[in-house]
């Protein structure tokens, strides 16, 4: 589904990125680690369109979208759900939702996501017309999640989910993006916590400085040695 390859991408005309490739088949939940800097959220945002990519190839589907805009992006199912939620505060939950279906090829669906978003996420139906800056920040991601569903994702793309939440949340999270991958979707799943994105993911990669240092199977990648260095630097 998605090719990257040989992948570079920063800030100011310097790199962060260096020389990555990374392949995603579709329906497959696939981990991108690393400690903090690795350059994560770099890759998750040059996907997106927002960095835009120095050099490489980013290939979608059998399109190359290297150069296309976010909006292009969205409008083919790469969808991201951003590190901190970032939900309007200020909206209500249903507002939020009608958000993320407001590009054209998403609005002719959007009531049926919806619906179909808070069945997966009873806890948002309870209290459609809170305004979202009141939930608490597992119940705020909860709704990023949904938000991004309601776009209509083939890819989706999830940072850091697990940031900041309290344990119960974040294996409510981790239950939620299981389920999605089980019926079918695409999961790019970003994150610093290794031991939660091995349990989940089925292939995995390590970005250490902005290069990918480990990629495999996850009991590959759990017991590289090169995994732990990434981490702690040992």
């Amino acid at each position: 589904m998605l090719e990257v390859t040989s992948l570079f991408a920063g800030y100011g005309g310097r790199p962060v990125l260096e020389e990555v490739t990374v392949r995603i088949e579709k329906g497959r939940l696939v981990g991108l680690l690393g400690a903090n800097n690795a350059g994560k959220s770099t890759f998750i945002h040059t996907l997106s369109g927002v960095v835009p990519a120095m050099s490489g190839r980013i290939v979608f589907e059998g399109e190359d979208i290297t150069t296309l805009s976010p909006q292009a992006r969205v409008e083919r199912g790469i969808i991201q759900v951003p590190e901190g939620r970032l939900v309007f505060p200020d909206m209500t939950i249903r507002e939020n939702l009608l958000l993320g279906g407001q590009h054209k090829l998403a609005r002719p669906k959007r009531s049926q996501r919806i619906d179909e978003v808070l069945e997966l996420l009873p806890r948002l139906k309870e209290r459609l017309e809170q305004k979202a800056g009141t939930l608490s920040g597992g119940e705020q991601q909860m709704l990023a999640i949904g938000r991004g569903l309601v776009a209509g994702p083939k890819l989706l793309m999830l940072d850091e989910p697990s940031l900041g939440l309290a344990p119960k949340f974040v294996q409510y999270i981790f239950e939620i993006i299981e389920k999605l991958h089980r019926e079918g979707l695409t999961v790019l799943l970003v994150e610093q916590n290794l031991n939660l994105t091995l349990r989940h993911a089925s292939y995995c990669y390590v970005l250490e400085r902005g290069r990918v240092e480990v990629e495999g199977a996850s009991s590959i990648v759990r017991d590289d040695p090169r995994t732990k260095k990434a981490y702690l630097g040992l």
